[in-house]
């Protein structure tokens, strides 16, 4: 959803920015490992109870996610070793961030398995689509894309008191996505 309605308009404030850190002689590996970093000081900060240093982190996060993109165009050097290597640091902030919830809700019963069920469905997502491109199908789009999942989350980690719900919010999204990009690589046998 997000990169089919709102791209061009955030194109427009990160590809300068990324020109820009590209002329300061930071490159994109630079960036998506910043953000991997990032996505850790956001666990750790959850496990100890910060929540205000979480949010600032895990959007430190989306932000190392967001540029590095425009750092490789910048650069020259977009192609298939970057997209692997922020394709598997995706999973590993994911897997950090909502393992930390885990262990932060791990007090409350049952509710601590749910950040789990959404990492689980959010790898559904990624899976699905990476499965269909290998095929040489289309999965893209959906509900909750990355982006999308990533900003709700930012709203779980700003008010704590209301991250449970924002899980199952997410959860739901997710499942949504799930099914639709399911539907939609099914229809292009």
């Amino acid at each position: 959803m997000f990169d089919g309605r709102w791209r061009v308009g955030v194109d427009r404030v990160v590809v300068p920015i990324g020109k820009a850190l590209y002329r300061a002689g930071v490159r994109a590996d630079h960036v998506t490992l910043f953000g991997v970093v990032a996505s850790a000081a956001t666990a750790a900060m959850v496990v100890l109870d910060r929540f205000g240093l979480a949010f600032t982190f895990i959007v430190l996060t989306g932000l190392g996610d967001l540029l590095d993109g425009p750092v490789a165009k910048a650069a020259g050097t977009v192609g298939l070793r970057g997209a692997f290597l922020d394709s598997v640091t995706d999973r590993v902030s994911d897997t950090l961030i909502l393992g930390a919830l885990t262990y932060h809700l791990l007090d409350d019963g049952p509710v601590a398995l749910l950040p789990v069920a959404v990492l689980a469905s959010g790898q559904f997502v990624s899976y699905l689509r990476a499965k269909a491109e290998s095929l040489g199908l289309d999965a893209r789009g959906g509900l909750a894309e990355r982006a999308e999942r990533f900003v709700v989350l930012c709203f779980g980690l700003l008010v704590p008191d209301w991250l449970v719900y924002v899980l199952w919010a997410l959860l739901g999204l997710t499942l949504v996505t799930v099914v639709q990009r399911f539907a939609k690589i099914w229809r292009q046998f």
